[in-house]
């Protein structure tokens, strides 16, 4: 399957039909494809979204320093939501009996929940992982608190979510044991199973399974082999963003871009910073979500173009500026770097409110200007022109330049590299997959 899909996966608008499908709670319809990349429409329950698109991340169903309102002033399409936090508090049957997240925190657009999965790996010194589920030590109170995949499917039938993600196994980017990537690949799918099981509500909301299998290609390939098996309306890669290096992290998000459903969504969990979903674009995939916007902002650091702004940097004490004078948010719109640089450094509740939503509404402007130049046929130029702002010296790290060389996009007079991987070597030198 692999193999055949590196060589297919290079094609233009006018080469192929669009890709589409159609799931009970969840319609995709590719609407213009460049080399691997596409744009596309995804009709969810409570509302239908453009793709690529980046999802801010509400943990306990805000996301910090906004409003519902001021999230839909921004065009933000979906937002998450984490089962692990909210079924702690306030609690997925009081969630329930308000009429569902949507109803509870007044957001009338699309929502995802996570699984619960991630805390794994961000409190596993309070977790135990065993076949029957995760047996958590709760950071608020210190109680035991067992999550199987069964109870993380109920608490998200609870929270009402478009989206719900699988409870998966996940593994430490930064384990070193082979067999407990193995074994955490097969359990996933076990997992898969007992939450398709356990779904109540598979007509109203989407359940994605979750490929793992760390850096192993093989392993890799046999994840996605199984739960392209159960025809789920989406799919999403994990197991990133966990300290890996991103010489590893491009080359997972190309094998499963490449081998994932054409004519379903990809969505590479845990990705926020700019560079890394213009790479992820051009590869092929289409959902995005991270804390890094807000959390960034929460300590002065606003996101263009170029990189990050500072903005307590002594240099912004005297700059009239606004952050970006391309940028059309209120933030831009109102306030100078200078009165910026002023609140951020005292401390001031409203400067991370003000940094927060200039960094969303950037977020939102990237997924767009990707959309609107695959749209228009000239998306390798966009990017070349997106490194040139950053890497203006044209040092672009081997890593960008390698998988842009596999996205079929050429650097050449933006990067002094030039591209070195082997990865469809690699490829090829996989064993079969066994058929069951």
């Amino acid at each position: 399957m692999l193999q055949r899909a590196w060589k297919k996966g290079l094609v233009t608008m006018a080469s192929a039909d669009l890709p589409s499908s159609v799931s009970p709670a969840l319609q995709f319809k590719v609407i213009a494809q460049q080399g691997r990349a596409r744009t596309a429409t995804m009709k969810l329950p409570h509302y239908t979204a453009e793709t690529p698109m980046f999802m801010p991340v509400g943990t306990q169903g805000t996301v910090k320093g906004l409003t519902s309102k001021q999230l839909q002033d921004l065009d933000c399409h979906v937002i998450l939501g984490n089962t692990y936090h909210l079924g702690n508090r306030p609690g997925n049957d009081l969630v329930a009996a308000m009429g569902g997240l949507h109803s509870f925190i007044n957001w009338p657009r699309g929502m995802l929940t996570d699984s619960g999965g991630f805390q794994m790996v961000s409190l596993l010194h309070l977790a135990d992982i065993t076949e029957e589920g995760v047996t958590f030590q709760s950071p608020v109170d210190g109680s035991r608190m067992l999550l199987t995949p069964e109870q993380s499917i109920q608490i998200q039938n609870d929270l009402g979510a478009d989206i719900m993600m699988q409870l998966d196994d996940v593994v430490p980017a930064t384990n070193t044991d082979p067999k407990r990537f193995e074994e955490a690949t097969y359990r996933t799918t076990r997992w898969l199973d007992r939450c398709i099981q356990a779904n109540r509500r598979p007509n109203e909301q989407n359940l994605f399974p979750i490929v793992q299998g760390g850096f192993d290609v093989q392993l890799r390939e046999i994840s996605m082999q199984q739960l392209i098996e159960r025809n789920a309306p989406g799919y999403a890669i994990g197991g990133l963003a966990g300290g890996e290096t991103k010489d590893m992290f491009w080359r997972v998000v190309a094998q499963c871009a490449a081998g994932l459903p054409p004519g379903k969504p990809r969505y590479v969990m845990g990705i926020g910073y700019p560079l890394d979903i213009v790479v992820c674009s051009a590869l092929g995939a289409d959902m995005y979500d991270s804390v890094y916007p807000t959390r960034t902002a929460r300590f002065g650091v606003a996101l263009v173009d170029t990189g990050v702004m500072k903005l307590k940097n002594a240099a912004f004490a005297k700059d009239m500026r606004p952050i970006d004078e391309s940028c059309n948010c209120m933030t831009c719109r109102q306030y100078s770097r200078s009165y910026l640089h002023h609140v951020v450094t005292r401390g001031v509740a409203s400067a991370s409110v003000l940094v927060t939503y200039h960094n969303v509404a950037y977020m939102q402007g990237l997924t767009r200007r990707i959309r609107q130049a695959i749209k228009e046929q000239c998306l390798p130029q966009f990017v070349r022109d997106f490194l040139l702002g950053m890497y203006p010296k044209c040092d672009v790290p081997q890593w960008v330049v390698d998988a842009l060389d596999v996205a079929g996009i050429s650097l050449e007079g933006v990067a002094l590299l030039k591209p070195a991987h082997r990865l469809y070597d690699e490829v090829q030198a996989m064993n079969p997959i066994p058929t069951a």
